[in-house]
C-alpha cells in the first residue's frame, strides 16, 4: 500500500498540534478508499468497523426513523472526520454515510482508536472538539425546528451549506456538491412541495437560482435575515 503524504492532512482539524513524525505513524495505520457517487461508505446499524477522514468530495449522513422516514443529518465536507462511533461509545453506526459525488476517504480500523488516542492524546481532544461542534449544530437545528417558520428553516439550512461548501461563481455562491430539493426537505423537517414552492418564490425575487441538484445563493445577506424576503405566506408545514 502506498504511503499517504502527510501534507494532505497536516492542516486538518483532526491532526491539529501533531508533529510530522506523529502524523506518519497515524497515517501508517490508514488506507485510502475511493467511493463512487451515490455509494455508501457505511450504513446505519452496521458494526462500526472504521472511522474516516474525507480527503476529497462530499458525504451525506442520513438517518432512517423507526417509521421509515429518512432525515438528512448533515453533510460532511472535505477535511472532516466522520464515522467516529467507537470514539463516542457506540458499537454500530447511528446513520448511513453516502458519497454525493466521487469521493476519497482515509479509513482506520476502529480497533486502532484506543491505542492511537493513548499514544497521541491530541487525537482525542480534536475529536471531542469536532463532536462538540456538531452537537451544538444539532441543538441549533432543534431550536429552529421548534420555533421558526419553514422559510427561515430553509434559509438557515442553505446558509449552513454555503458556509461549509460554498464556491464563488459569477452570479452568487454555489453549494459545491449535488443537492436536491428532497435533500433540503429532509434537512428541514418539511415536504418536497414546500421546499419547491419556497425556492420558486425566492427565484422570482432573485434571491436564489436552482436547477436539478444545483443551488446558487444570489442574495446572501437577505437570506441571512431572520425573515427573508418571502414570496409565500409564513407558515409551518
Amino acid at each position: 500500500m502506498a504511503k499517504i503524504d502527510t501534507s494532505l492532512v497536516a492542516d486538518l482539524p483532526l491532526f491539529a498540534g501533531l508533529a510530522t513524525a506523529d502524523l506518519d505513524a497515524i497515517l501508517s495505520e490508514a488506507k485510502s478508499i475511493r467511493v463512487t457517487k451515490n455509494s455508501p461508505v457505511f450504513e446505519q446499524g452496521e458494526d462500526a468497523h472504521s472511522f474516516f477522514v474525507l480527503l476529497h468530495g462530499h458525504v451525506r449522513a442520513t438517518k432512517t426513523t423507526p417509521a421509515g422516514e429518512q432525515i438528512v443529518v448533515r453533510y460532511v465536507a472535505t477535511g472532516e472526520t466522520f464515522g467516529v462511533a467507537k470514539a463516542i461509545g457506540l458499537q454500530r453506526y447511528p446513520a448511513t454515510a453516502t458519497a454525493v459525488d466521487d469521493s476519497v476517504v482515509l479509513a482506520w480500523p476502529s480497533g486502532t482508536w484506543p491505542r492511537l488516542v493513548e499514544k497521541f492524546p491530541a487525537l482525542a481532544a480534536n475529536t471531542l472538539q469536532t463532536v462538540g461542534a456538531r452537537l451544538q449544530e444539532t441543538h441549533t437545528r432543534v431550536v429552529e425546528m421548534s420555533t421558526e417558520q419553514v422559510e427561515q428553516r430553509i434559509a438557515h439550512a442553505l446558509l449552513r451549506l454555503v458556509k461549509q461548501s460554498g464556491r464563488k461563481v459569477e452570479n452568487g455562491i454555489e453549494i459545491d456538491f449535488p443537492i436536491s430539493r428532497q435533500d433540503i426537505a429532509q434537512m428541514t423537517g418539511t415536504t418536497l412541495h414546500t421546499v419547491s414552492r419556497t425556492l420558486s418564490a425566492w427565484e422570482t425575487k432573485g434571491l436564489v437560482e436552482s436547477s436539478r441538484q444545483k443551488i446558487i445563493v444570489r442574495e446572501l445577506f437577505v437570506l441571512a435575515e431572520d425573515k427573508p424576503e418571502q414570496g409565500s405566506s409564513s407558515f409551518k408545514p
